[in-house]
């Protein structure tokens, strides 16, 4: 069983509150979403694992049983090239949970137009797999968002 944990502090809005049709249609995979809290932080690692994507807005990590866990920073912010994130880790680096991995302000992103809705997403995963997904709520960074068998 894999608990995936929360990379940032804010509300809990659920997949349903992400502004992006392929996240809030459950089409990359099941899992939930935070509204960040608008100040500089930093968003960590949702599990122990291997980095094996990581892109300014978004990274995947793989833990030992094979889930590999999206978190993907804001709606868009694919567009920003890079701009306001800062990578604190490497692609192929082996991470524990709750370790920092991305620096960005969701304020920012706000400014610039966009939303900073953050998606936590087990990919190929069935709907079926993950248990206690929160929904609602306020959530603090490293807390349980939802467990994965």
């Amino acid at each position: 069983m894999t608990r995936v944990l929360a990379p940032v502090d804010g509300r809990v809005v659920g997949l349903a509150g992400v502004p992006d049709p392929v996240f809030a249609q459950a089409m990359v995979g099941p899992g939930t979403a935070i509204d960040p809290e608008r100040a500089p932080g930093r968003a960590l690692s949702p599990v122990d694992g291997k980095i094996v994507k990581l892109h300014p807005h978004a990274f995947v990590v793989v833990d030992a049983e094979g889930h590999g866990v999206l978190v993907h920073l804001g709606v868009d912010t694919v567009q920003l090239k890079g701009a306001g994130f800062e990578l604190l880790a490497a692609e192929g680096d082996q991470v524990t949970a709750g370790q920092p991995l991305v620096g960005w302000n969701p304020a920012d992103i706000e400014a610039g137009g966009r939303s900073p809705v953050t998606a936590v997403v087990a990919l190929d995963a069935g709907a079926d797999a993950l248990t206690g997904v929160r929904e609602t709520g306020e959530i603090e960074r490293g807390a349980e968002l939802f467990t994965w068998t």
